[in-house]
């Protein structure tokens, strides 16, 4: 008889399952996702490394010496130490965070607009104190400009009441606000010395919220050559919110990684975050098959890093308040060795 071997669901609750439960799983998961994407599925020798880092009764897992890579955090500095500057140096000396990101508790660039001279303040003050590169992240959250919260019709609305023309061009006249208001922060903040700017969750609102991160990361690439620049992604699939969108000729509804990536670096990003939806009543190792299947065809042509989103409810990483570390050093460690990700 097989012994059972502690292991995660997407939840984040403990199971036991036997190596051959967990096999099954990674086969399967991988199976879904390369119909879904219409990709090829993961070879047998990843499924067997894979198998070796997710059956492993471990209770934490790593990449080996020498293979570390430099990764970029999102949301870091959340006033849990003194305020959010001195959150920022805890994160960078006591966690080793490459790239810490100073943020705002709405995370939207809408938000941010009226609060951007504090905010320009605290980056000041970042930049004084730390040591490693700060990137200032926000939300493009298109949703912010609609009714109630904003002054432009609700898509939402409309389009169920059959007003298919008047939710494409409410969403376009969104699109055009978020790309001011993600440049006039972006100026703010590189004014106030901020080595980087992160358009984090992009596509949430589908792909009129693609759009503008890609337009208003063209904008800031023209003003500022050296800038940092990274957009990850809200799902693995960009939503068809408006369905007729694109950029450079391209059509950005349905777009997989790989299409992703391919708009990100024409944009003129400097890292691409892809991201990969958790399914919380699958095995981690079914979800960690599944979204490297979805990313692969993407790391295996990058000319820009790629930063998978592995955190809370992403990247193979349960949906849960307090992700547990035997998840998240498997997922990290799987998506370093089988795509090696990494942040040069």
């Amino acid at each position: 008889m097989e012994p059972k071997i502690p292991t995660r669901m997407g939840d984040g609750s403990l199971v036991e399952m036997t190596r051959s439960e967990i096999k099954a799983d990674l086969e399967e998961g991988t199976m879904v996702a390369a119909k879904k994407a219409k990709v090829p599925e993961l070879t047998q020798a990843e499924l067997g490394h894979l198998l070796d880092i997710y059956a492993s009764a471990a209770r934490f897992t790593a990449v080996d010496i020498g293979a570390e890579v430099v990764l970029s955090n999102d949301g870091t500095g959340t006033k849990h130490i003194g305020n959010r500057v001195q959150d920022l140096q805890s994160y960078e000396t006591l966690l080793g965070v490459d790239i810490p990101e100073l943020w705002q508790a709405d995370y939207s660039y809408k938000a941010v607009k009226t609060n951007v001279a504090h905010e320009g303040q605290s980056m000041k003050i970042a930049q004084a104190l730390l040591t490693n590169p700060v990137q200032y992240g926000a939300m493009p959250d298109l949703g912010r400009y609609s009714k109630p919260d904003g002054p432009i019709p609700n898509w939402s609305e409309l389009l169920p009441m059959g007003k298919i023309d008047e939710a494409r061009d409410a969403q376009v006249e969104a699109c055009a606000m978020l790309v001011e208001d993600i440049d006039f922060v972006a100026d703010a903040m590189i004014e106030a010395g901020a080595d980087g700017i992160d358009m984090d969750t992009t596509g949430a609102a589908g792909d009129a919220d693609f759009l503008a991160a890609l337009t208003a990361c063209r904008k800031l690439r023209a003003k500022y050559p050296h800038l940092g620049i990274e957009i990850g992604m809200a799902s693995e699939f960009v939503l068809g919110m408006h369905g007729q969108l694109e950029f450079d000729g391209q059509r950005l509804a349905g777009m997989w990684p790989l299409k992703q990536l391919e708009m990100v670096t024409a944009a003129g990003a400097s890292i691409y975050g892809p991201a990969v939806n958790i399914n919380t009543g699958k095995s981690t190792a079914w979800n960690i098959a599944r979204a490297i299947t979805f990313i692969k065809p993407a790391a295996e042509v990058a000319t820009i890093p790629v930063h998978v989103n592995v955190g809370m409810g992403v990247g193979g990483v349960p949906t849960c308040l307090f992700p547990p570390a035997d998840a998240t050093s498997r997922a990290s460690k799987a998506f370093v060795e089988i795509l090696k990700i990494d942040g040069y």
